[in-house]
């Protein structure tokens, strides 16, 4: 199958308008780009930012009209700043194969691995998460996900309850229940992570003991461990939250962080943890403690 994509740049305040109108016009998806390699720092939970030139990319089914649909969107948008015009055919992937490619089993702290489907591995005194490409972020590729597994396999969950801050995919509430912990709260911002949440937990059998919610769904409850897998700014934000949730005595783990980064969240949770050294794998960081 093939479809049509059509590329315009726009500003930062078209472009959320446009990708609107493409979808109106039945875009099948809308996505951005940056037009300029100009970095986007950290937004605020709950916001989204893109670039100052920002490229709009939509995919449309190959009988809708291209000229129609450009005809359409420059009447709309008569007097702001469309340019670059770009319409491609561009033909259809298998893009969970693709991933499959390169997405292998990997291994963590010896115990813990985690393979996509039909790469099960059966190793004495292991464990095995089963997970897919999905939606939702977090496959054990990624480096702040990676530290946080390593931390988790290395650790004795025997009986514990944890909560996954910014779950994502599920991977690291998943695993903590494959590795022994009693049960899983997973908290995101986005509804189709909590939907990937609950279909690896199903793919893994352990749908009983995930418990997945919106930020205003969650009652909060002190845990024994606690992993934050998202970003500095959100971290630093809701330092103190956070670190409400880790009871005494508890577990803390953070990642989403880039080096430079590690003071500033440091000093946000000092008041209530007491960090191991920081653990760096490439740019990023995590940082582990126990709760006074």
């Amino acid at each position: 199958m093939s479809w049509h994509q059509i590329s315009v740049i726009t500003n930062e305040d078209t472009a959320p308008e446009l990708a609107d109108f493409f979808s109106a016009l039945d875009a099948v998806s809308v996505t951005y780009m940056d037009a300029e390699d100009e970095p986007v720092y950290e937004p605020a939970v709950g916001e989204t930012k893109i670039w100052s030139n920002t490229q709009v990319l939509a995919l449309f089914e190959l009988d809708a009209d291209p000229i129609a649909i450009k005809e359409r969107v420059i009447r709309h948008f008569a007097k702001l700043d469309l340019t670059t015009w770009l319409v491609e055919e561009i033909a259809d992937q298998a893009w969970e194969r693709a991933w499959m490619e390169f997405y292998k089993p990997m291994k963590f702290a010896d115990k813990l691995w985690v393979c996509p489907t039909g790469q099960e591995q059966l190793e004495p005194h292991t464990v095995c998460l089963t997970l897919d490409p999905g939606l939702a972020f977090g496959t054990g590729t990624h480096p702040t996900t990676a530290l946080c597994l390593e931390w988790l396999a290395s650790h004795d969950l025997t009986d514990k309850t944890l909560i996954d801050y910014g779950c994502g995919s599920g991977i690291l509430a998943v695993a903590a229940l494959l590795l022994g912990a009693k049960q899983a709260h997973a908290v995101d911002i986005d509804p189709q992570a909590l939907t990937a949440t609950q279909d690896n937990a199903l793919k893994n059998k352990v749908q009983d003991r995930v418990h997945a919610y919106l930020p205003e769904q969650f009652v909060p409850e002190s845990c024994a461990v606690v992993v934050a897998n998202i970003l500095a700014k959100p971290l630093i934000d809701l330092a103190k939250p956070i670190a409400q949730l880790v009871q005494t005595g508890g577990h803390l783990i953070l990642s989403g962080i880039l080096a430079e980064q590690t003071e500033s969240v440091l000093e946000a949770y000092r008041p209530y943890i007491d960090f191991e050294p920081a653990v760096q794998q490439e740019d990023w960081i995590r940082l582990a403690g126990i709760k006074r």
